[in-house]
């Protein structure tokens, strides 16, 4: 596994890759550690750098999860909600044929190995409330303000 560290508009992120998928994408640690970025690491670098400028929508590169069956369609769900909206954790539920399974979906966002590429900021709660993210709620709120500002466009 190679490790590259992104320097985001939030902080550092750590990226995971191997055998030509990304398989991790969270915020680094204060001892995160990573080589110079080439070949699939540059590709997520500019796809990261065009997101966060309003200019990238969706994410092409490859990338491998290892969920159950139920995280991996949460994490589905999760990449079918259209870029500048938002879905409630029941919403989330329902769609994935489970409607009372919202906390379970809660938890399988927490579990996402890939956030911004899988788009689990997106998720609010059922009164519009933002909830738990992990690189903080204040990075949640820019993420959405960023996807409105742009979605219009």
């Amino acid at each position: 596994m190679k490790t590259a560290i992104y320097h985001s508009p939030f902080g550092d992120m750590e990226l995971d890759y191997e055998g030509g998928a990304v398989t991790a994408l969270k915020m680094a640690g204060k001892e995160a550690e990573g080589k110079a970025p080439e070949g699939l690491a540059l590709t997520v670098f500019r796809e990261l750098d065009e997101y966060f400028q309003g200019r990238r929508k969706t994410f092409d590169i490859p990338r491998r999860t290892h969920g159950t069956a139920f995280q991996e369609k949460v994490w589905a769900a999760l990449r079918a909600i259209p870029y500048g909206e938002t879905r409630s954790y029941r919403d989330i539920a329902e769609a994935i044929g489970h409607p009372k399974a919202y906390r379970a979906v809660g938890m399988a966002n927490n579990a996402n190995p890939l956030f911004i590429i899988i788009p689990c900021h997106r998720v609010i709660g059922a009164d519009g409330s933002l909830t738990g993210y992990g690189g903080g709620l204040p990075m949640k709120k820019a993420l959405l303000m960023l996807e409105k500002k742009h979605s219009i466009s």
